[in-house]
């Protein structure tokens, strides 16, 4: 068999590291025991700036900040002939936002993957809930080591139990080692030792444990409080040693210099077991309940330590049946008096380490490494599981369709623009842009559910538009939100989509009322579209245009205007187009997709050969772009697709994949073709996390569209755009989802479908 491992790994000084190695060493002794024949490597990660002189069993090193490096390591793992892949997984080791860029790794992985999780939360964020959801998705199986660690899986993360396995945290075999370590510092002979150790913060709570020392060495002299530890490189990087000072100053104030020693070292396994075999008490004061998983504790359980211990989530699964005991986080008197009870009965304090040191045996590396080596020869005779990932995942059905953010967003003037988060942001106020979209979806949602919410708000943003039209048909853009208003600051992009949505509204109003003011104000701003310069402009006009004509396909000069605009933009194609660039301009921005799909309809309508061919050429080309990948992969708006440069991936915009769909919705009004279909609904699931980071775009709990995705992190603001913009890609997806694709075509081919967009 043979094992790639991931983690963090020595001389690198941290618990994952020294955890790495055990494990790895532990299973070469088992195999060797059971006379299986093992190979190891190890993949070792590396944080921002930092190398290690590592040993040969690291063949191959990430920076944790570094995309690239993730995607070489899975290309290398899948053909090293690696029976599994073990992943040591915390947070913080891994490079982006709650260590996405793991998933990067981890979606091109052809071995089973087991990860052990050190970390499980019980309330996590977005990405730490979506990171860790996706990657025991990628996961043959998962390793925990507690029981409450299971039971946040399956509850809050949502993953199978048939998937998870629990095994304790390993420690050394203390009986095997009593021999061999060195021995203790020799001025602890004579002492009563009480110990902590690990790398040094704030959240240790050690302070707790200084603050019981005074009313403790009044009646045990002998007592000596041992500091083990270096201060964590993270607070080193934040603070320098300010807490390590000020723990100083508190032993300094408390006169208690001769009973605390700080060891800022950070120890081989041989001198830390060596110092928790000489020591008595072992205390881990910790401030945080939130711990799922402690190795310091367990070290002190294996070295038979009477400990003591704030009430924590491992603390309180491990010391039960006189294990250990619990104190109350910060409570230095209780833990004082504790301490002094044991110390006061020789008896109970013999009773307590004989206790701790039994349950240390069953948990030595030796009985823990043959339980994995049980668990990978399972899981790698299992055929991989990403086929079944990729067929189970981004499914609209797991996507109920919900306006609540966009009503949030809603208030008796329009929608406005912006969200920190999910909650409004008053002070960005409204624009036209926004109230014009959130019309289109109002009205599609309108016409899909037919519930009253959404013609009361489809009322709220024909309000806002009909306000914002001047005499001459043109539209103010932005109003603040004490509803102050800017002249000449019209828009083409905003009267195009304005146009569209009229145009729809008019073709499905629910009512005469509605209809008459949609077209007064849709006649008004016709008059417009000669002033207009810019081709989104033009396609958005056209997509209005084209339900207008829907309605009223006798109206001639309509279609010839149509017409003209959609020449205007095949003619800035002959402009720019070229072998290597088929486009409309020489550059690829934001809402690209709707140029193409404007000539689809316009084709629709007219049956000009010159749209439909334009509309292919120019589809293919920006497919080349954004479909590099099996999934949609958007040009990035920090710096847009330049002709002959290069782009940025970042930041990936909602209203581009919108646009994406809308193109093939189009498209396959033409072509009525499987792949077209297949190519709509991968640009949906981009929303759904068939993306670059293999993470949602959608929020299910705030049922907003978070606004991007960014190089380390999704943009969790959820303004009106990109909300609108998932609803109506929603919308206008959702039949190729539901419905057998033979179903699809007839249906579709329906005028009056209540999908259509």
């Amino acid at each position: 068999m043979k094992i790639i491992c991931l983690g963090n790994y020595p001389p690198r000084q941290c618990g994952i590291a020294t955890f790495t190695e055990n494990v790895v060493t532990a299973l070469e002794s088992a195999a060797k025991a059971s006379s299986l024949t093992l190979e190891i490597e190890v993949i070792a990660m590396n944080d921002v700036g930092q190398s290690y002189n590592y040993p040969a069993i690291v063949t191959k090193v990430i920076r944790d900040q570094h995309q690239e490096d993730y995607i070489k390591a899975a290309a290398y793992i899948n053909a090293s002939n690696a029976d599994i892949c073990i992943v040591e997984h915390e947070y913080g080791i891994f490079g982006g936002n709650s260590g996405l860029m793991l998933i990067s790794l981890l979606r091109k992985l052809t071995v089973p993957v087991v990860t052990i999780f050190h970390s499980v939360l019980q309330k996590p964020n977005f990405h730490q809930k979506e990171v860790l959801k996706k990657i025991a998705a990628y996961s043959s199986g998962i390793i925990v080591m507690s029981k409450l660690a299971i039971h946040f899986l399956k509850e809050v993360f949502e993953v199978p139990a048939a998937k998870i396995f629990l095994v304790e945290h390993g420690v050394p075999d203390f009986e095997d080692l009593k021999s061999i370590v060195p021995n203790s510092p020799a001025h602890w002979k004579g002492k009563k030792v009480m110990m902590t150790f690990g790398l040094i913060g704030r959240s240790k709570g050690i302070e707790t444990a200084i603050k019981a020392l005074p009313s403790i060495v009044e009646k045990h002299k002998d007592l000596l409080y041992v500091i083990i530890g270096k201060t964590h490189p993270h607070v080193v990087r934040h603070e320098g040693e300010a807490y390590r000072d000020s723990l100083k100053q508190l032993v300094s104030k408390l006169e208690l210099d001769e009973h605390v020693e700080f060891m800022d070292e950070y120890l081989s396994e041989k001198q830390l077991v060596s110092c928790l075999l000489a020591a008595d008490l072992y205390v881990t004061p910790y401030h945080n309940k939130a711990q799922i998983t402690s190795g310091t504790l367990c070290y002190a359980l294996g070295g038979g330590c009477a400990v003591f211990s704030t009430a924590y989530w491992h603390a309180e699964e491990v010391l039960q049946n006189g294990t250990g005991r619990l104190f109350e986080f910060g409570d230095w008197r209780d833990l004082s008096k504790q301490i002094n009870e044991v110390l006061d009965d020789p008896n109970l304090l013999s009773s307590l380490k004989q206790n701790a040191y039994e349950y240390g045996k069953k948990i030595s590396w030796p009985l823990i490494s043959n339980k994995y080596l049980r668990i990978f020869k399972n899981l790698a005779s299992i055929a991989n599981h990403h086929e079944i990932h990729l067929e189970s995942q981004y499914q609209l059905i797991d996507y109920p369709f919900n306006l609540q953010h966009i009503i949030r967003l809603t208030d008796d003037v329009g929608i406005l623009q912006h969200a920190i988060g999910c909650t409004p942001n008053f002070k960005a106020g409204y624009c036209l842009d926004d109230n014009a979209r959130a019309l289109l979806l109002s009205m599609m949602s309108y016409r899909q559910f037919k519930e009253p919410k959404y013609l009361q708000i489809t009322i709220k943003y024909l309000s806002y538009i009909n306000h914002m039209q001047n005499k001459d048909g043109s539209f103010k853009n932005f109003m603040t939100f004490t509803h102050e208003t800017f002249e000449n600051d019209e828009s083409d992009d905003a009267t195009g989509r304005t146009i569209w949505a009229l145009g729809y509204l008019i073709r499905h109003a629910p009512n005469d009322s509605i209809f008459q003011l949609a077209m007064e104000i849709f006649h008004r701003a016709i008059g417009q579209i000669k002033n207009m310069n810019h081709k989104r402009g033009f396609a958005n006009c056209i997509l209005g245009l084209h339900h207008y004509i829907r309605r009223f396909p006798d109206q001639d000069k309509f279609i010839m205007l149509m017409d003209e605009l959609a020449t205007k933009i095949c003619d800035g194609y002959d402009e720019f187009s070229k072998d290597n660039w088929k486009w409309f301009e020489p550059i690829i921005s934001y809402d690209n997709g709707l140029l193409p799909a404007s000539l689809y309809r316009a084709y629709e309508i007219t049956g000009k050969e010159r749209f439909l061919e334009i509309a292919d050429a120019s589809t293919q080309f920006l497919e080349s772009k954004c479909f590099s990948n099996e999934h949609l992969s958007l040009i990035g708006s920090n710096r847009w697709l330049k002709m002959d440069e290069d782009y940025e991936l970042y930041a990936q915009q909602p209203i581009d994949a919108m646009a994406m769909v809308v193109l093939y919705n189009c498209m396959y009004r033409i072509k009525k073709d499987a792949k077209t279909a297949e190519k709509l609904r991968n640009s949906f699931k981009w929303f759904l996390g068939f993306n670059d980071h293999d993470l949602p775009l959608y929020d299910i709990e705030t049922c907003g569209c978070n606004d991007g995705i960014e190089e380390f992190s999704i943009n969790r603001n959820q303004g009106a755009e990109s909300t609108i913009a998932y609803h109506i890609a929603w919308l206008v997806a959702a039949p190729y989802f539901e419905i057998e694709l033979k179903a699809v075509k007839a249906i579709l081919s329906v005028d009056n479908f209540v999908y259509r967009a």
